[in-house]
Parts: C-alpha cells; sequence; structure tokens
C-alpha cells in the first residue's frame, strides 16, 4: 500500500523525504514553498540534487506537492488572480525540477461573485497557465472541499464542470479528501453511501482520474461544510470509510496521504499510519 503524511520541508525538501523515510512512508506530501507567503522560494540546484538522492535512497514515490493556501483562482480580483497564477506557475516549475508528478490544487473561492461565475474563472486560469507553462510532465489534482464560506470544488459537479470548460484536461487530475466530502455532505460510512459516493464521482469525473486521496476524519458532522481534520477513528467518520478504501481493489497502488494534525512532541502520525495499516486485509496487504 502506498500510505505517508504529509510533510514539513523545514531545513529543506529533502529533509521531508528522511522524515517520511523514518515513518515508513511508501508515499509522501509536501509544500515546495511556504503555503502562506506570498515570497518566492527559490531552489538550488544543491537542494534539487539532494531531493532526488534522498528519493532514490528510500525508494519513496510517488511525491506529491500541495499548492499554497493563498492561490485563489476563482478570485474576482485582479490583483490577486494575477498574483495567484504567478505563484501556481512557481510550483509547476518546482515540481517539474524536483521530478514531483502531482500537484494538488484547491479550485478557489467565489467571494459573492457566484458559483457560475466561479468556475468560469478557475477554468479560464488553468488555461492561462497551461499556455504559459506548456508541458511541465506535472499533473494538477483539484481537490474536492468541504465547501466552507463560498470556496467551490465541494461537489463533484463542481470538478466535473472545471475539467470540461478548460480547453485541454489531458493535465488534470482529481485528488479526494476523506474529511472534505464527508463534511460536503457526500455519506461515506456505510458501504451503500461509499458505493454510491464513488459511482457520482465516477459518472461525473470518472475513476480513472483519480491520482491521489487524502485520509482525514472529520471534527464536524455529515454536510456541516466544516473543514476540520481529526486523527483517524477519532472523528464523525470512525474507521469504516478508511477500511473500504484501503480494501478496495479498484485503488491499489494510488497514493494516499494523511493531513491529520499534528502534536508538537507527540507521534501522531506514527499513530495514525498504525492504525490505517491495521483496518488493511492480509489479502490486500500481500
Amino acid at each position: 500500500m502506498l500510505l505517508g503524511a504529509h510533510m514539513s520541508i523545514s531545513g529543506g525538501v529533502d529533509k521531508a523525504i528522511l522524515a517520511g523515510h523514518a515513518l515508513g512512508c511508501g508515499t509522501i506530501q509536501i509544500f515546495t514553498r511556504s503555503p502562506r507567503q506570498w515570497r518566492p522560494r527559490p531552489l538550488g540546484q544543491d537542494e534539487i540534487a539532494r531531493f532526488g538522492q534522498r528519493q532514490a535512497e528510500t525508494g519513496i514515490d510517488p511525491v506529491i506537492a500541495h499548492d499554497c493556501y493563498l492561490i485563489n483562482l476563482a478570485s474576482p480580483d485582479e490583483e490577486l488572480y494575477r498574483k495567484s497564477l504567478a505563484v501556481l506557475d512557481e510550483e509547476l516549475g518546482h515540481c517539474q525540477a524536483l521530478g514531483i508528478p502531482y500537484l494538488v490544487l484547491h479550485p478557489g473561492a467565489h467571494v459573492g461573485e457566484g458559483e457560475e461565475a466561479g468556475l468560469t474563472r478557475v477554468a479560464a486560469a488553468l488555461d492561462q497557465a497551461r499556455e504559459k507553462t506548456g508541458d511541465y510532465g506535472v499533473m494538477l489534482l483539484l481537490e474536492n472541499t468541504a465547501g466552507q464560506g463560498t470556496n467551490l470544488g465541494h461537489s463533484f459537479e463542481q470538478l466535473a464542470v472545471v475539467l470540461d470548460r478548460v480547453r485541454d484536461s489531458s493535465w488534470l487530475g482529481v485528488c479526494f479528501d476523506t474529511c472534505h466530502a464527508w463534511a460536503a455532505g457526500y455519506e461515506l460510512q456505510t458501504r451503500e453511501g461509499y458505493e454510491a459516493t464513488l459511482q457520482e464521482m465516477d459518472d461525473l469525473i470518472g475513476l480513472e482520474h483519480l491520482k491521489a486521496v487524502h485520509l482525514n476524519d472529520a471534527k464536524g458532522e455529515r454536510g456541516s461544510r466544516l473543514d476540520r481534520h481529526e486523527h483517524i477513528g477519532q472523528g464523525k467518520l470512525g474507521l469504516e470509510p478508511f477500511r473500504m478504501l484501503l480494501n478496495d481493489e479498484r485503488f491499489r497502488g494510488l497514493p494516499m496521504v494523511l493531513e491529520t494534525p499534528k502534536r508538537p512532541g507527540m507521534e501522531d502520525d506514527t499513530d495514525n499510519l498504525r492504525v490505517l495499516r491495521s483496518l488493511i486485509s492480509p489479502e490486500r496487504a500481500a
């Protein structure tokens, strides 16, 4: 199973590889820059080389990148829109330099302009990004969201609209977040609800476009729109959704990473990974 967690890049992106390896991760997720600052973060050739060396030594593959939280491709504010495109371009370049195949992106928030206007703006931004960068060999993964405020992407239908409206969708995929899906109203606790959710994803997007999964329990109730992650089995989702995901043959080999809380001095990633591995059937693990 390709299980892992989001790792800090403090001290250099290569340090994330070493931290993930120490946890026994088969895959990890990282930021390639500060997620809460507009200021660029140049990657030096030495850091790039160390990253590649550590990845080769540990066998962690793939590494997934997550976009900067400040990016809003649905924003009606032209300055913010331009800054978002510039940071996206930087992040795509970082992924190319590091050999990272996937960059996870939140679609953005329409900030009162309406869902239709926001989705149109996201699709136009992705077209601009593709035109500017060309083929970086990096796939951009649209992540489903909890739907807090005016955030877009909380339904598979909205993600499908973006994929349908771009001129070239060949470089786009989807990242599925369990907490976000639950908070947005999708039922994942029963076999019937789990299958219905995946059927809707398949009908509207196609499961072949699902390239990564975020494994997060949820602090909020189903449909609460609350984007608050919880440790595996300690939130409102419980263990059963993760058991079904981890033993689903359709997702064999798919990278699945934790974004659960990290308390200073605690072994939260270790504990959550232990819980996840305990849910994998012996036949599936083999």
